[in-house]
């Protein structure tokens, strides 16, 4: 199985209570090859939320506590991250996942980039703590932007090569 980040596949569980709808992964969604998540969700946050951003650094900082998440409220979120990170991986173990598609930007999901941590919609190269927390158990995660048919098609291959392995 492949995960995906739920508001890829239509799901309105982006902090603004929408969806980043992305037509090519909801198309290819009928195989029946993903698995929707939201690691946000996955730790009990509410749809729509107010906006979270790493303060400090990226999700592997977070990981090992040298970073935080803040809301744009002020409130400490570093907590629900974590969890929804660890839901998130605990699911690509039941289901033996080796890849991830995710939301890049997100605090939780980004591949290559986030947010800055500021609020002022400048981004910083690193990755979201639920990335992080999959790559270091050796799930390959892919940004949403990295997808065309054809690396779809391969990753959709190898994931069902896998099955009757």
């Amino acid at each position: 199985m492949i995960l995906v980040s739920a508001c890829l596949l239509g799901h309105k569980v982006k902090f603004s209570g929408g969806a980043n709808t992305h037509d090519l992964l909801l198309k290819y969604n009928e195989r029946g090859r993903f698995i929707a998540v939201c690691p946000e969700c996955f730790a009990m946050l509410p749809c729509p939320r107010p906006a979270m951003e790493i303060q400090g650094g990226t999700g592997k900082k977070v990981l090992t506590g040298k970073a935080k998440a803040m809301d744009e409220n002020g409130m400490d979120t570093t907590q629900y991250l974590l969890t929804g990170a660890d839901k998130v991986l605990k699911i690509a173990e039941a289901y033996h996942a080796k890849v991830a598609i995710l939301k890049e930007g997100s605090p939780s999901c980004g591949v290559k980039k986030i947010h800055g941590g500021n609020f002022d919609g400048k981004k910083i190269k690193g990755q979201g703590v639920t990335t992080a927390l999959l790559q270091k158990h050796g799930i390959t995660v892919y940004s949403e932007k990295d997808m065309t048919v054809g690396r779809l098609e391969e990753l959709i291959a190898e994931d069902a090569k896998r099955d009757r392995i």
